[in-house]
């Protein structure tokens, strides 16, 4: 048969739907035997082109699976079905540092799969594709609403899941890089829960005063959702990365006001100043700035400043104190922070306390620092800026494409089901479709 003559045909299903949902990418009509690539392209809203690409051989009867067929290289290898999603990397010519991360939720992330012939690794857009489709994937299903939310000094969006409700409601904070962050919010609300994206270094109260806020802050926005009448007011979690696992366990531990159902920690530590504010837990971190170390590629390495763990329990959270289920989520390659250190420093004051049985450690080999939603392309290192002296550098998070990648699906389908568990009381809610958009 003339090649000219093979129509090759793409299709991907769902053409729209949910980042954290698997697509199926089949390539028909095309020669048996033969050598295609299939690209992914993804545009991201800082204007950067991002791209991912796997080889594979068509069989008998000239098709091809991405969800069954090996891809024999490329950004991966192997039968990934995701592949294309979770290995995207900026395209060459891009700027070092580089991390893909949502900024508007009310919008999809746009993918274009194109099939090229014979197997490329670069000059992508020089050359003409067999077949392309463009997919859109969302953080927001339909029905989510997004409501910002200003009340009692907060900067936060609070989204809601469709239907009247009431929901489970969630307080999450992500880290030290400030900002309000929507992303994994909105994408808990398309599951059902009630989430409140916070924003607590740089929020507009302490852009205004150039004061941190105080851990009341947190109960305020505590305050917002279980007075809400759309939330269920007890049934409330706690989701923390990074920084946002210190307050996280902090106001677990403390708080009087928050009487939270479960949380989930990740990537993060307990020890702190127990008794100190936002400004004494972040200037006893930088007390040991000395122990930053500095890889090969000027990278820089922050694991070293809360080592060792102290046995000094004001400079820790007692964990034997803590009265709701928790989920430590931990990647063992993390160059951030000492999350396996303090993770099994954690398990053993629970175990004296008499409390482990409300310990759950998820913890992942090869895995690094930003362990996100599914699929969210791995960056091993970007560019951070301190919060301390407001200057920008490579921050070294650690992990390796393939195992972080696996680790982010499995802890998130974890995480899914922890929530569920502990704020819905042992019933399991539908999760809405993305399928009539």
């Amino acid at each position: 048969m003339d090649r000219k003559q093979c129509i090759v045909k793409l299709f991907v299903q769902p053409s729209r739907g949910l980042v954290d949902e698997n697509f199926i990418i089949l390539v028909q009509k095309d020669l048996p035997g033969y050598q295609l690539t299939v690209h992914a392209l993804h545009k991201c809203e800082d204007g950067h082109s991002w791209e991912a690409f796997g080889h594979y051989i068509s069989n008998a009867i000239g098709t091809v699976n991405v969800s069954e067929d090996p891809s024999l290289g490329g950004t991966y290898s192997g039968v990934e079905q995701m592949g294309l999603l979770w290995s995207l990397r900026p395209v060459p010519g891009s700027k070092p540092g580089l991390r893909l991360r949502k900024m508007n939720v009310q919008i999809p992330m746009e993918v274009t799969i194109s099939v090229y012939q014979g197997h490329q690794t670069e000059g992508f857009m020089d050359q003409v594709p067999l077949a392309s489709v463009v997919v859109e994937r969302w953080y927001m299903a339909p029905g989510v609403s997004r409501i910002p939310i200003t009340e009692d000094g907060l900067t936060a969006t609070l989204f809601l899941p469709p239907g009247p409700g009431p929901f489970p409601g969630l307080l999450d904070l992500w880290g030290g890089g400030g900002q309000l962050v929507e992303y994994r919010a909105s994408l808990l609300a398309s599951h059902g829960i009630a989430s409140l994206a916070l924003d607590y270094l740089t929020p507009k109260i302490t852009m205004e005063t150039r004061k941190m806020v105080d851990l009341q802050y947190f109960e305020k926005a505590y305050k917002i959702l279980e007075q809400h009448p759309q939330v269920h007011g007890s049934s409330i979690g706690m989701l923390g990365l990074s920084l946002g696992t210190s307050i996280t366990l902090k106001m677990a531990a403390y708080s009087e006001v928050m009487k939270l159902r479960c949380a989930v920690c990740i990537s993060g530590s307990h020890v702190q100043p127990v008794d100190g504010s936002m400004e004494d837990i972040l200037k006893h971190f930088n007390k040991n700035a000395d122990r930053t170390r500095v890889s090969e590629e000027n990278e820089f390495i922050w694991r070293d400043l809360l080592l060792p763990v102290p046995s000094d329990l004001a400079f820790k959270v007692d964990m034997g104190r803590l009265k709701c289920p928790l989920l430590v989520v931990v990647g063992e390659d993390d160059q951030n922070w000492p999350a396996s250190e303090s993770a099994m420093d954690m398990k053993e004051m629970m175990e004296q306390a008499g409390n482990s049985h409300l310990l759950t450690v998820l913890s992942y080999p090869n895995a690094g620092h930003l362990i996100e939603p599914p699929y969210t392309p791995h960056a091993r290192a970007s560019l951070f800026r301190s919060m301390a002296t407001r200057e920008k550098m490579m921050a070294l998070w650690g992990g390796e494409t393939a195992a972080h990648s696996l680790a982010q699906e499995d802890a998130w389908r974890k995480l899914l089901v922890f929530l569920r568990e502990n704020l819905y009381s042992g019933t399991n809610p539908g999760t809405p479709s993305l399928s009539h958009l």
